[in-house]
């Protein structure tokens, strides 16, 4: 049976503790995220299934980028007919490229480039659908159920979470195309029946120093939806309001919330990670660095243990142990450490693992 041995403990303890500002928000339902970690840093409701309007189009949006197609021109069907509400007024016939509609799905908010954009990837809007439930899925939203592609809710419903939708915006904000689209403030294009001019529907682009993206959303039955991201000083964040009539300034405050008590500290950087004694000295190593969003306060609560196996040998990039880290007493990270090398150990580093 192998033996576990906790190589070291690290237990950061030097800055004054501060206290963090109160927060209240209007929203029905409301959800800040770090979008590095994963880290909540507040919520509202944040689980309740809520009907999300037009932000369900960030889901068809990330699906249209990751199809690879966006170079692609999309020849408008009659489907386009069926759409009413917030358009961008296409018309049966008319070529566009699937990059352009993406642009006119975000920035306008056009239900019906949702519409064609889902038949265009996937032949009918029943089989896109499936799609976008199962990237949810894939996603980790456990409180979410599309039916339509663009969110309208007269006849069918997509409902989410402020958690769940949080979750998305942090995957899509890792995707250089979806960013670039969503942060941009006007757009033109020329397609060959017309020529169109976008502003971006998104007023927190104008409103607030750090955002960067993000999507609207509204209908009468779920009122005002609004998924933005923000980023400072190396914070990246999402902000996530269901049913908000002042979802504008609530964004903001959110925003001002983070930034002014938290910040993104590095607690394991792949590059310095070392076992400094025994028989792994110098010859572990970690895959991937660890940032997460802290408090000053909570700085004195980070603890890093690396627990390593304690048997005779391992092959070179083999699994060898763990590292976690707690806060507070509560595990926020676990991953694997792996030997450098192919080893076999002395007869000395048995004993020293022994009296370990």
């Amino acid at each position: 049976m192998k033996k576990r041995i906790v190589v070291f403990l690290f237990i950061c303890c030097f800055l004054f503790p501060s206290r963090v500002s109160a927060l209240s928000v209007s929203a029905r339902s409301a959800c800040l995220m770090e979008t590095t970690s994963g880290r909540v840093l507040y919520e509202k409701d944040k689980d309740n299934p809520r009907l999300i309007a037009s932000i369900t189009k960030i889901m068809t949006a990330i699906l249209a980028i990751e199809s690879n197609r966006l170079e692609e021109v999309v020849t408008v069907g009659e489907e386009v007919l069926t759409m009413y509400g917030s358009n961008i007024y296409l018309e049966v016939g008319e070529k566009m490229r699937l990059r352009d509609m993406v642009y006119g799905l975000m920035l306008r908010s056009g239900n019906d480039a949702a519409l064609v954009i889902a038949v265009f990837l996937e032949g009918s809007e029943e089989k896109f659908v499936d799609a976008m439930n199962a990237k949810a899925q894939e996603i980790g939203m456990k409180n979410t159920v599309f039916y339509n592609a663009h969110g309208l809710d007269e006849v069918t419903e997509n409902k989410s979470s402020a958690y769940d939708m949080a979750l998305l915006s942090s995957y899509v904000s890792k995707n250089e195309e979806y960013m670039k689209i969503v942060g941009t403030k006007k757009y033109t294009v020329q397609t060959d029946k017309k020529s169109y001019l976008w502003h971006n529907r998104n007023k927190l682009l104008s409103l607030y120093d750090y955002a960067i993206g993000g999507k609207t959303g509204y209908t009468p039955r779920a009122g005002r939806t609004l998924v933005t991201n923000a980023q400072k000083d190396g914070l990246n964040l999402t902000a996530v309001t269901l049913n908000d009539g002042n979802e504008y300034d609530t964004h903001q405050a959110l925003y001002d919330y983070a930034f002014e008590n938290y910040k993104l500290y590095t607690i394991l950087d792949k590059d310095k990670f070392r076992v400094d004694e025994g028989f792994y000295k110098d010859k572990a190593y970690i895959k991937q660095s660890f940032s997460y969003p802290l408090t000053e306060e909570e700085k004195d609560q980070i603890k890093v243990l690396v627990q390593l196996e304690g048997d005779a040998s391992y092959q070179k990039d083999e699994a060898i142990g763990e590292v976690i880290v707690t806060l507070d007493g509560e595990e926020i990270y676990r991953d694997t450490v792996y030997g450098k090398q192919k080893q076999k150990r002395s007869f000395w580093d048995i004993i020293w693992s022994f009296f370990s």
